[in-house]
């Protein structure tokens, strides 16, 4: 895929979705979706990144003569939620629009081998080195294209190989090629088959694993779900390393190879500087939306730094993560998100922090710093926060709520922030633990903002963030 196409990215808009609107036939909800009208040039990665900001897509099936392609969300309620953004607004890919619909297929069944299918549907594996470093299986893997791996971490950093273990931690890794000696179960060149088994042979020099100890260019330290990478530049050959402890506990922290930065690449939705952690949020509420506010929610996917309010434009604002990892994050998930009856836009801004007011400077309280909050989700490393992050649903997770708290009282506490509670339940291993379902995922947004933190008595303050389930 040529990285300097610049309709290679995707985008959406509304101008081309009603005259289409008569030739689409009305499926059942199914995890499979089904896309129309594809262009004939599109790679399997910017097909995936349609979905990836709802959720994992766990499958694909392109079917290139025909310009239609088959996408498998891991669940239903991501492609529910995939359709129902889609609708109004017409996503496009390589400038031409895409129709999406529910298929009648309720699962893929494709004939990749299962250990073809996890980092291949990204792009072409040009090498794999597999090794025992510390105590954890460990992997670099290079692609063709450095897009493919920028896909990849984006995808499936995060992600369990089997149900609920084996978590892959993924992050770019200092070297730029890969030199694999023997095509065995340890390591593999597929662009040489005439390499030697070595059998016995230790597949990675010390000097390469010396270089993959190192912190790579870009490191990561999320567990979270998909989201973009940092816009950056890789070589031509980029590998994708990763450190995966196939024990019953997490991998380790992968590393995917990438050299100095040598430019921008262009990456689906990415304005602004590259590696910035700074986003222009705009379309808000001014008569509704405060610094707080955009802390609450923007927290969700990262730690919040600071946050200013257009002092001259209040429907725009400055929100400043922790890291550039994280303003992807946010920006993806958060995008295209309506919040008090307007859709809410975020992009990456060409400020690189947003200032303080200067002493006397008039401000109005537009402008905070919560560098030091105590709400931050992000700060211990390893938390369970990072296996947790989901797009924005209708249906919240709550927690920390202790036993004298009853269902009326949290149905209450949410009917009286003005939402509409369609399903509740407790979890019936752990009673500090519940889901609420809400009428719209705009209520259940303003609800995060409004509750989350909120003084429950006993000392214990509600937690509150999107789920993946349904009630």
């Amino acid at each position: 895929m040529n990285n300097s196409t610049p309709s290679a990215g995707v985008y959406a808009n509304g101008n081309d979705n009603k005259k289409f609107k008569g030739d689409r036939p009305l499926c059942s909800p199914s995890r499979v979706l089904h896309l129309r009208k594809i262009p004939s040039d599109v790679t399997e990665a910017e097909v995936i990144s349609l979905g990836l900001p709802f959720g994992k897509v766990t499958n694909l099936l392109m079917l290139k003569g025909k310009s239609q392609a088959f996408l498998e969300m891991a669940s239903e309620e991501a492609a529910v939620t995939m359709v129902n953004y889609y609708t109004p607004v017409t996503p496009h890919l390589r400038s031409q629009p895409v129709f999406i619909q529910y298929s009648n297929h309720r699962e893929l069944k494709t004939d990749n081998l299962p250990n073809q299918a996890i980092f291949s549907k990204f792009g072409t594996v040009l090498k794999i080195i597999t090794f025992t470093k510390n105590n954890q299986f460990q992997a670099l893997l290079q692609y063709a294209d450095p897009l493919n791996a920028h896909y990849a971490k984006m995808a499936l950093d995060g992600q369990n190989i089997y149900n609920a273990c084996c978590t892959l931690r993924i992050d770019f890794s200092k070297l730029t090629s890969l030199n694999v000696k023997y095509n065995n179960d340890k390591s593999r060149d597929f662009t040489r088959l005439d390499l030697p088994t070595g059998d016995g042979q230790p597949s990675l020099e010390p000097p390469m694993a010396a270089a993959f100890g190192a912190p790579g260019i870009i490191s990561s330290p999320y567990a979270g779900a998909a989201g973009f990478a940092p816009a950056i530049g890789f070589p031509q050959a980029t590998g994708l390393s990763v450190p995966a402890g196939l024990g019953p506990g997490a991998l380790g922290p992968l590393a995917i190879t990438s050299s100095a930065v040598t430019g921008r690449m262009a990456i689906p939705g990415a304005g602004g500087m590259p590696g910035n952690s700074v986003l222009l949020v705009t379309n808000l509420n001014p008569d509704l939306i405060t610094p707080h506010g955009l802390f609450i929610l923007f927290g969700v996917y990262g730690d919040v730094h600071r946050v200013k309010i257009m002092f001259n434009k209040k429907e725009n604002a400055l929100v400043q993560m922790a890291d550039a990892n994280q303003a992807q994050l946010a920006m993806n998930h958060l995008s295209g998100q309506r919040l008090y009856g307007k859709v809410l836009r975020a992009t990456l801004s060409k400020h690189q922090a947003v200032q303080l007011p200067r002493e006397g400077q008039e401000d109005q309280g537009l402008t905070k710093d919560f560098s030091n909050s105590p709400l931050h989700r992000f700060k211990k490393p390893g938390s369970k926060n990072f296996q947790n992050i989901f797009p924005p649903s209708a249906t919240l997770h709550l927690s920390n709520i202790p036993p004298s708290v009853t269902v009326d009282d949290l149905k209450n506490l949410f009917t009286e922030a003005g939402c509409s509670v369609k399903a509740f339940k407790f979890f019936q291993k752990d009673r500090k633990m519940a889901l609420i379902q809400l009428g719209s995922v705009e209520e259940a947004i303003q609800a995060l903002i409004e509750l989350h933190n909120h003084d429950l008595g006993e000392n214990h303050h509600l937690r509150v963030s999107f789920s993946k389930s349904t009630i």
